[in-house]
Order: C-alpha cells, then structure tokens, then sequence
C-alpha cells in the first residue's frame, strides 16, 4: 500500500493596493484541471472579498476570474501574480 502525499501551499503577503497596505492571503486549490488560487482579503469596511486567481492553459499567465471586485484589487494584479510566483518557485 503506498501513501501519496500533496503539499498544501498556502501563505500571506503584505501588498500595497488602494493607497494601504493590505493582507493577502492565498491557498493553492487541489483536485481542479487548471492550477488555481484563492485570494482573499478585506475592503476599508472590513468586509472579506474572495476571488480566483488561474493559470491559462495556453500562455502561462496567471489571471483573475471575472468577478465584481474593487478597482483596487485588479490595478494591482501584477504585484498578486508576482505573489503566488515567487511563492511558487519555493516547492
């Protein structure tokens, strides 16, 4: 009987969006066709927004899925693709 393994990756990362520093905090979904994150942290009320990072198939590039989000959040979708590959050069 052999036992199999899959590392969890999760981690956080302090970003500056919106004129502040915010939290970030990501999770590598398993068990989906394409490599997939979620992200998650809160607006200037407090309230938690969720979203869906994705790797395409075809180039490579990480992405957020559509979603109603703050303008914040995608005018920074570089420094969070930039997040997830330094993470990812680690395992």
């Amino acid at each position: 009987m052999q036992i199999h393994f899959t590392k969890a990756i999760h981690f956080t990362r302090l970003i500056k969006a919106g004129g502040r520093l915010r939290e970030f905090n990501f999770r590598k979904l398993r068990g989906v066709e394409l490599e997939t994150f979620t992200v998650d942290t809160v607006d200037d009320r407090g309230n938690r927004i969720l979203l869906r990072m994705q790797k395409d198939d075809g180039n490579s590039h990480w992405t957020i899925l559509k979603q109603m989000l703050p303008a914040w959040i995608p005018e920074n979708e570089d420094k969070l693709v930039e997040a997830i590959e330094d993470e990812l050069q680690k395992y």
